[in-house]
């Protein structure tokens, strides 16, 4: 600051000639560009060459003329995995689309419903995988139930489980029809669970069959259920509760079923023969039931041992008596999701026994098979 009374002056400085300052820029230029090919150029006549930017941030600058291998990649950048291609081919029949359309009929108060075809196609058949019935007579099957309440895990299952393994959806589950026809595509055989006296069910917008409700209720619950996807084969029934031991609350339900040509899969590991049984016998429905449940918790050696301890006993032979069948059920997490598959990999070549999907372990006895003859393409494997 200047100090008081003095006086200040202010004196204009001459313009700098243009010319000089052009010539300035084009110094200043050049020796940016010469500092630049001192640390960077190769003053030699090679063609430059493009390099990976994490490649040429790790090889220091040769010292001598002689070539430097240069290193890989960081181990830290990595592509994201592919998602699964589907098999080929699928496993199913392939029907005439007029088949499939009059395999669903669409209700007065618009729920599309499974149905047997004019042409006496049933769901539960035309919904099936196929398998080759000329194997070893030996079978063992696998079926994943309750799958819906964790999206990761019902993906897994879908793309990672061979697709012998059957699926068995929840039918509260978001986008349905999507994930059914998803598991279509990678060759599983799906199925529904039937809500049995389960009043949290009703928070997923399904209400439960209870041994409370009437019977007009029941049905009107029932055909909720069914109207939730398509191409399924039918039911399945787990834990059986009371709704289930009751033969006056089941049978106009087993009665729809059979009408709309679905199958029944009951997981009721009791002993003799229960009232679901009895019913699909005399009305003529497709019947399969599993008494093993293969929870990786219960056992040292996992679902992998139970897997082997079911597939010996069903592997035992004797000249007195026909060849087992059997099918175990699990639950759709993470660790048996991992086990299963890695027991499929390791049952590679071997050849004591069949492992087929679901449809490869029903009954069909006398009315079933009265059924199944109005369309005998259907007898067909």
């Amino acid at each position: 600051m200047a100090s008081p009374g003095r006086r200040v002056a202010i004196i204009a400085k001459k313009r700098p000639d243009p010319r000089g300052l052009v010539a300035a820029y084009l110094l200043v230029i050049g020796l940016i560009a010469a500092s630049a090919g001192v640390a960077f150029g190769d003053f030699g006549e090679r063609t430059p060459q493009l390099v990976d930017s994490a490649v040429a941030a790790s090889v220091p600058p040769p010292v001598t003329g002689e070539p430097v291998a240069l290193a890989p990649p960081a181990a830290g950048i990595l592509s994201l995995p592919l998602p699964r291609r589907p098999p080929k081919p699928s496993g199913f029949r392939s029907l005439p689309a007029e088949d499939l359309a009059a395999m669903t009929e669409t209700t007065a108060d618009g729920l599309r419903l499974p149905r047997v075809a004019p042409s006496g196609w049933m769901p539960w058949i035309a919904n099936a995988r196929r398998f080759d019935p000329a194997g070893p007579p030996a079978r063992l099957g696998l079926l994943v139930i309750n799958i819906g309440v964790n999206e990761a895990a019902m993906r897994r299952a879908i793309e990672d489980l061979p697709p012998e393994v059957s699926l068995a959806f929840l039918p509260g589950t978001p986008d349905l029809p999507r994930w059914l026809a998803q598991a279509r595509t990678f060759g599983h055989e799906s199925y529904l669970m039937l809500p049995m006296d389960d009043p949290a069910v009703a928070e997923r917008g399904v209400r439960p069959i209870e041994a409370t409700a009437d019977g007009p209720e029941n049905l009107r619950r029932l055909r909720a259920t069914l109207a939730r996807g398509e191409g399924y084969v039918g039911l399945v029934i787990s834990p059986p509760g009371r709704a289930a031991q009751s033969e006056t609350v089941m049978r106009p339900l087993v009665m729809e079923i059979a009408e709309r040509g679905l199958a029944v899969i009951e997981v009721n590991p009791a002993p003799g023969t229960s009232p679901i049984q009895r019913l699909t016998e005399e009305l003529g429905v497709g019947y399969a039931r599993s008494t093993d449940v293969l929870d990786y918790k219960l056992a040292g050696d996992g679902v992998g041992g139970n897997l082997d301890r079911l597939g010996a006993w069903v592997g035992e032979t004797s000249a007195d008596r026909a060849p087992r069948h059997a099918f175990g059920v699990v639950q759709p997490d993470d660790e048996a999701i991992t086990a299963i598959a890695a027991w499929y990999k390791g049952q590679e070549g071997k050849s004591t026994l069949s492992f087929v999907p679901i449809i490869g372990h029903f009954e069909c006895r006398d009315a079933c098979m009265a059924r199944l003859r109005a369309q005998p393409a259907q007898l067909r494997p």
